[in-house]
């Protein structure tokens, strides 16, 4: 049983869809033997230990942001997927929360867009949070109720908003870029040898227990020098990293929250997806690194101080009041971040006549894509990785 995915994920015809369904299914559950799990730091014959750059960013920059210092970080790579790192939550106890919040209560508020744009009135959401805060802040009732908005959510973009018809970013679709968010980006990016890294655009993934997201490659921004980002929050899930072909069998991990993913270089444009989320087991529905304690702990001031400097954070403290609405949410739930540079230095957007217009069908919600296959987070690469198609 243990070797079954291995086999499964053998060389052929679609490998990689094979696994992804191996993985998602419910009944029977599939065997999570073959995943590698960083936090436990075991040998595993594809880990590798990663080189970071220290001097990059100083301990005071990184602490202002929430994270312990880079020398502290602990970095991995795997064995044929160079340019590929993983750190195991670089986060100081108790800033994650400060993530969270960030993704359920600010992010989502306009200008920026979300999918319940699609089909709703500008009116209806321009507050998600408070129109689903009271709801959330009850305890659970056995009564199923009608889901919240927050509930609802699916995806949210930042700065260059993603067309999901057309499968671009534009010049014309653009609201600033979250400077904290825009910071913690920065800083990451340096430590892994990336110092001129600049967030340009986000996309929030919003997970329930059910959801999936389909096999995909992200290769719609102009620049692919730089690397992809992603942070994981809330309940763990399992990450499939494939090949530059959809033949090519993927290699499954776990991502808990505070992980931190780095896909630059060869890994950059690799397939990819998430077939399942992980629940917490009954008893313990928070993972530990969520627990409020240290910097960012849960309080009702506002932004924390510098403990040495006592210098204003980018890191604000979350209230009592609106831990209960998040930690109500993320018992179930997932959040996951992926920032990306979309422009390189001297790059400007193709005019909109040269512009290729690949429309695949439009959907408000990319999760539960049928068989893994993915409508509507980004256009599906053709399976001829000599020859890929780039927006």
């Amino acid at each position: 049983m243990a070797k079954m995915a291995a086999t499964i994920g053998e060389h052929g015809e679609d490998a990689f869809r094979k696994l992804f369904k191996f993985y998602k299914r419910r009944s029977p559950a599939p065997d999570l033997s073959d995943v590698i799990d960083f936090s436990k730091a075991a040998k595993h014959e594809k880990v590798l230990t990663t080189e970071l750059n220290p001097a990059a960013v100083s301990d005071d920059e990184a602490r202002r942001a929430g994270l312990r210092p880079v020398k502290d970080w602990r970095a991995f790579g795997l064995l044929g997927y160079p340019g590929f790192m993983f750190i195991s939550n670089p986060f100081m106890p108790g800033s994650q929360q400060h993530w969270v919040k960030q993704c359920l209560k600010t992010y989502p508020q306009k200008p920026n867009v979300c999918n319940l744009d699609m089909h709703m009135a500008p009116t209806d959401t321009q507050d998600i949070w408070g129109k689903s805060a009271d709801v959330l802040r009850k305890p659970a009732s056995r009564i199923r109720e009608p889901k919240t908005l927050l509930e609802k959510l699916r995806w949210v973009t930042l700065g260059y908003h993603y067309n999901w018809d057309t499968k671009t970013y534009s010049a014309d679709h653009n609201t600033p870029f979250p400077s904290d968010l825009q910071s913690l980006s920065g800083h990451v990016a340096a430590a892994c040898q990336f110092p001129v890294f600049k967030a340009e655009a986000g996309i929030l993934n919003y997970y329930r227990s059910d959801s999936s997201l389909g096999i995909h490659v992200d290769e719609s921004e102009l620049d692919h020098t730089q690397p992809l980002l992603s942070f994981s929050f809330g309940q763990s899930a399992i990450f499939l990293l494939g090949g530059t072909r959809r033949e090519d069998p993927p290699t499954a991990m776990y991502m808990h929250s505070g992980d931190v993913m780095v896909m630059s270089g060869h890994s950059r444009l690799l397939y990819h997806a998430v077939p399942r989320v992980i629940p917490s087991p009954e008893g313990d529905p928070l993972h530990p690194s969520l627990e409020a304690e240290g910097l960012g702990s849960v309080s009702d001031q506002g932004l924390i101080q510098d403990p040495i400097q006592g210098e204003t954070t980018l890191i604000q403290s979350v209230t009592k009041e609106d831990w209960a609405v998040c930690s109500r949410y993320i018992q179930t739930s997932r959040v996951n971040m992926t920032i990306r540079q979309v422009l390189g230095p001297g790059q400007a957007f193709p005019s909109k006549d040269k512009r290729t217009e690949t429309v695949m069908g439009y959907t408000d919600g990319y999760h539960d894509s049928q068989d893994g296959e993915n409508v509507g987070l980004k256009r599906r690469r053709s399976s001829d990785a000599r020859n890929p198609v780039n927006t």
